[in-house]
């Protein structure tokens, strides 16, 4: 993504939103998503890759799960924590929680992303400020 792509994303969140913190909790939920997408098990699992590559994260391992009638569950475990996604396209609807530690981490690149690929026509944010242990915030882990 281009700096003034990412410079338009971030302008179309609040002020309150690009406040830079440690850790923050990003749950989204997106509303009237296309149903073929919400129900494609390998189009989730690369949006969820794109997505962290979007938020500056590393991807260490990607897991999913493919439910019959229809639903996925596909989960990017993060060297700064990870990325979820629950879909029920009978419903189209998607429930997606983002975890990031990390000064360097841009988790809401990876909302607006996921909005757009899932062609979300409304969504939910809500962020969530973790206030970790000073202990833990000078220990922050990398990946081996």
């Amino acid at each position: 993504m281009k700096a003034s792509k990412k410079n338009q994303i971030l302008s179309s969140f609040s002020n309150d939103q690009k406040l830079s913190h440690q850790s923050k909790h990003l749950l989204l939920e997106l509303y009237r998503c296309d149903y073929e997408k919400l129900n494609d098990e390998s189009f989730l699992r690369c949006s969820l890759n794109k997505a962290a590559k979007f938020a500056n994260a590393t991807v260490l391992n990607l897991i999913s799960n493919k439910f019959e009638p229809q639903g996925v569950t596909a989960i990017a475990l993060l060297a700064e924590s990870h990325i979820s996604i629950h879909t029920w396209p009978e419903s189209n609807y998607s429930a997606i929680d983002i975890f990031t530690c990390g000064q360097k981490m841009l988790p809401e690149f990876a909302c607006k992303y996921l909005i757009e690929a899932l062609k979300a026509e409304e969504h939910s944010l809500r962020i969530i400020e973790r206030n970790p242990p000073v202990a833990v915030l000078k220990k922050m882990r990398t990946a081996v």
